[in-house]
């Protein structure tokens, strides 16, 4: 997880919310590690909105929402 922290300060427009929100997510399931890992292998130039907004567009994004 080091390593992927270490990405997500890489981003050019990186802050503490994204990064923090970023591994909230990814710790949860491995799949979801590598599903974002390979979407910023795939766009190596995304900025934060772009990788929130691809975790935002996974299925599984809400099953972590608090029932209402």
């Amino acid at each position: 997880m080091e390593t992927f922290t270490t990405r997500l300060n890489s981003v050019k427009d990186a802050y503490y919310g994204f990064i923090v929100a970023a591994l909230t997510y990814v710790k949860k399931k491995p799949s979801r590690l590598e599903a974002v890992e390979t979407f910023m292998n795939d766009n190596p130039n995304a900025l934060t909105s772009d990788i929130l907004g691809f975790i935002s567009e996974q299925d599984d994004f809400y099953e972590d929402a608090a029932p209402a």
